[in-house]
C-alpha cells in the first residue's frame, strides 16, 4: 500500500509583485514549525516530495525537511500552474520504489485532488494544513478516483 500526503504551502503575504514569488509570512513559518513538531512524534519519513517551484512551496518544503527525512525531491512548476489532471500525470511518475510521497502545492488545486483521491467530500486545506491519505494501490499509474482513505488531517 502507497501513502500519500498532501501538504497546502504555508500561510503566505501579499505582493504587489508576482505570485509566484510570494513569500511566507512569519506566522506562517510559525505555524509550519509547530506542524514539524508534531511530525517528529509520528516518525513520518517520505521516500519522494513533488514541490511547487514557487517561492511559498520551497519555503514550506525547506521547514518541513527540518523535522522529517525525505530521500528524493523534484521542485516543478507544473504544480503552480497546474489543473487536477495535471497534478494526478505527476503522481503517477513518482518512482515506483516510493512508499510515501509528499506534495507540497495550492489551493484550489490540492483540496480538489484531495477530494478526489478519497472521493470524498471537499475538504478546504488551509495554509500549513496537512492530509495523510493511505492509497489502495500498488503502483503510483494507479491513483486516481477514489483510490485513497482519508487517514488524517494535521495542522
Amino acid at each position: 500500500m502507497k501513502q500519500l500526503i498532501l501538504l497546502r504551502h504555508g500561510e503566505a503575504g501579499f505582493s504587489d509583485g508576482v505570485d509566484f514569488q510570494r513569500q511566507l509570512t512569519p506566522r506562517g513559518k510559525e505555524n509550519l514549525n509547530r506542524l514539524g513538531e508534531t511530525l517528529i512524534k509520528s516518525g513520518l519519513k517520505v521516500d519522494f516530495l513533488h514541490c511547487s517551484s514557487a517561492t511559498r512551496t520551497r519555503e514550506t518544503s525547506e521547514i518541513i525537511k527540518k523535522y522529517i527525512k525525505v530521500e528524493e525531491e523534484q521542485l516543478t512548476r507544473d504544480i503552480y500552474q497546474g489543473n487536477l489532471e495535471t497534478l494526478l500525470k505527476i503522481l503517477e511518475n513518482t518512482p515506483k520504489s516510493a512508499e510515501t510521497c509528499l506534495l507540497i502545492g495550492h489551493n484550489p488545486t490540492i483540496s480538489l485532488l484531495l477530494s478526489h483521491i478519497t472521493h470524498g467530500n471537499y475538504i478546504g486545506l488551509q495554509p500549513g494544513m496537512m492530509a495523510v491519505i493511505d492509497l489502495e494501490i500498488n503502483e503510483w499509474y494507479m491513483i486516481g478516483l477514489g483510490t485513497g482513505i482519508l487517514k488524517e488531517v494535521i495542522q
